[in-house]
């Protein structure tokens, strides 16, 4: 499901008379950061079975 233009612009508006103007850099900086985090927690996740996929992909050595 994809917002379209109109919806992200009536969330827009309403984090902005929700939260006030001042506030707003502050919110956007927290969520930037966030997302961030949720990213490298993703691709670390990612990373890992990746890992792990090729070590089980491995032929094993009976010797």
């Amino acid at each position: 499901m994809r917002l379209g233009p109109m919806e992200l612009v009536v969330i827009l508006v309403l984090v902005l008379l929700i939260v006030g103007p001042g506030k707003l850099p502050q919110l956007a900086k927290a969520a930037g950061e966030a997302i961030a985090g949720f990213r490298k927690q993703t691709d670390d996740l990612r990373k890992e079975i990746d890992e792990t996929v090729e070590e089980v992909k491995k032929p094993s050595n009976p010797s």
